[in-house]
This record gives C-alpha cells, structure tokens and sequence, in this order.
C-alpha cells in the first residue's frame, strides 16, 4: 500500500480527509486478503457470498486510493526543494532518505511474516503459503527488486513498498531537477495519461513504476493545483487535472476501468479537502477523530504486519480441525480475530520500529 508510511508525531496538525481514507484503504486491503487467501476465505464465502465476492474483486481498488495520497503527499514533502538549488548530492540522500524510511518496519514485518510462514507449512498445503524462502528471495525483498527479479513475493503487498520507492525516487528526480514546475506538470501528465491508458493495462510492466504512476502522478497534481505557492502552477495543475479526467471519460466509451475513474475522484476530493486539517482533541468528536488519527498513524504497520496473521488464522483453523465443521461463522470470527490482531501488532510495530527509525537518515 502510501498504503505510504505514516504520518510523525513531530507533525503539527493532522488531515482529516488524508487520516480517513488511509485508514478505510488500509482496511479494505485486509479484507481483500481475507477474502482471497486460504480455507477461512473459502468458508465465509459460502455464508456472506456477495460480500467475500465483492471483497475479492473491488477491495484491490483501495490500492488507487493509497496510490493517489502517496503521490499527494510526496509532492508535499520535495515541493521543499522548489526554491533550493539542484544537488545532485542532495537528490540522492532524499532518494536514500526514503529507502531508510521505508526499510525497518517492512524488514521488521518481513521477517515476522517467515517466521509465520515457517509455522504454517506444517499444516497447511496451499498455494498461498509458498515455497520456502531463499536468501536469495529474502535479500531481493530487502532491496526492492523482487519484483524485477520475478520472484514470488513473501508477502501480500510487499511489492507496494518497492513501487512506493521506485515511484518517490522518479518524483524526487523530477522536481528536484527541473527548475520549473510547469515542466514537471507537463511531464508527469504525459506519464500518467500513458500509464492508465496503456502500461496500466498490462502485466508486462506491474514490477515497475510506469504501470502505478497515473493514480500517483494524479495525486502529485491535486497538490500542485491547490496547495504550492505559485497561481500559473496551480491553474496549470487544475487544468491537467480536468484534460486527464475527460481523457479518462472519453478512454472509457471502449472499455471502462473503473480504477481510473476511482484515482481521479480521489485526486479531486484531495484537492479540495485534502489540505484541511481537525483537531483531534475537539470536545464531542474526541473519540472518533482521535480513532481516525491513531488508525492513521499506524496504518502502514498494519499494511505490512496483517499478512502474516492471515497465515496464522488458516493454521490455526486447519489444524485444530475447525475446517471440517465447514462454518462460516467462525470462519468470520477468525477474520475479526485477524483484524483485531493486525492492529494490535501494528501498534506494537509502529512504536518500537517505525517511530525509532525515522532518526535513521543520511
């Protein structure tokens, strides 16, 4: 998933419409899991088919909507570098800078996810499980390359965090380097136009950035045309804003991807609202906002740690002989357990790596 890493505590005020949708995206993507791996998933099927199949087809789109922040939010962060003067030094220790920031909480889940993996072939003969991880494979996941390599992922959605870097690498390339915005406008608009209408559109390139940087080069430009300080900037992000939306629309009278058309309604809702902050410790609202904030804060942990429990859950449903009795109810209180256990780790995972690791920077 950005699923991007999570907001710090340095921050000095939260966004109310960012918080939300990490925290509805994060958890439509582990229902997604939940309905598409193992036999809890085959088992809830049969009690609350429409929904598990609904889950399994439309809960993936949550994707386009952590594609899109991360774009916003990195154009938020290296917008910084507008007035600064191009380093290539420089450049290269916010590309290393966010590969730091990235690494310990996925390297941290990564190893827990093996280490559950490990269990689960005991009991569990499924696709879904895997082979036996190599050093090899290992060492690719830490990289980010596992995806150009062709190997099997070790787990669900650690190829997002490799296209994560791969496409903060290209955005800090491009408005680190160019001296003008307007350049990167049209830039990015040319790559997210021929990403949604064409590399988006083939498995061929689903390892690289190309395939990921409509719905990221959309939320790039949703903050361009509200939140930079520049008016000619602004009106011509608005304007590649609404020529990419009629794009779409007109792209849709052969076939229709609704992804895109999700991608390009969240990069205008983040346009408009996507600047608008909330105090948490607001009287009456306390414990709702102060929900979404926490959520929010963690959902990246919860991103890369909820795998491995689906793991778990399966074991735990295969061997104790619960399977047999083929109930869907508690096939769904083992995804509630799933869900109520990935936060609680998330939260673990957030305080004692993630916090610790943003002071590792070059």
């Amino acid at each position: 998933m950005k699923l991007t890493p999570s907001q710090t505590p340095s921050q000095p005020q939260s966004l109310f419409l960012i918080d939300l949708l990490k925290v509805v995206a994060a958890l439509l993507i582990i229902l997604h899991h939940l309905s598409s791996y193992g036999q809890i998933a085959e088992d809830a099927r049969a009690v609350l088919p429409g929904l598990m199949t609904w889950l399994f087809e439309y809960g993936r789109y949550a994707v386009q909507i952590f594609l899109v922040m991360a774009g916003y939010l990195a154009a938020q962060s290296l917008s910084r570098f507008a007035s600064k003067r191009f380093s290539s030094q420089g450049l290269l220790k916010v590309i290393l800078n966010r590969y730091l920031r990235l690494f310990s909480p996925y390297a941290a889940a990564l190893i827990f996810t093996v280490f559950c993996a490990y269990i689960a072939r005991h009991w569990i003969n499924d696709e879904f499980v895997g082979e036996s991880e190599t050093l090899g494979q290992f060492l690719a996941h830490l990289f980010f390359i596992q995806g150009i390599l062709g190997l099997d992922s070790i787990s669900a959605g650690a190829w997002y965090i490799a296209i994560d870097w791969q496409l903060y690498s290209v955005l800090a390339i491009l408005l680190i380097s160019f001296p003008s915005y307007q350049a990167v406008i049209w830039v990015i608009s040319i790559l997210a136009v021929s990403s949604l209408l064409f590399f988006n559109r083939s498995g061929t390139y689903e390892a690289y950035f190309i395939y990921f940087i409509g719905s990221y080069g959309l939320g790039v430009l949703a903050y361009l045309a509200k939140c930079f300080e520049n008016s000619n900037v602004n009106r011509l992000a608005k304007t590649a804003l609404i020529v990419i939306g009629c794009i779409i629309t007109i792209s849709s009278l052969q076939q229709v991807w609704l992804r895109n058309f999700l991608a390009w309604f969240v990069a205008i809702a983040l346009m408009f609202w996507g600047d608008k902050p909330y105090p948490i410790s607001h009287q009456g609202n306390s414990v709702y906002l102060q929900a979404i904030s926490w959520g929010s804060l963690r959902s990246y942990s919860a991103f890369l740690i909820h795998f491995a429990f689906i793991l778990l859950a399966n074991t735990l449903y295969i061997e104790t002989g619960m399977h047999t009795h083929e109930s869907g109810a508690l096939a769904l209180t083992l995804m509630l357990g799933v869900v109520v256990c990935s936060t609680v780790a998330a939260n673990y995972l957030y305080r004692w790596v993630e916090v610790p690791s943003l002071k590792l920077k070059v």
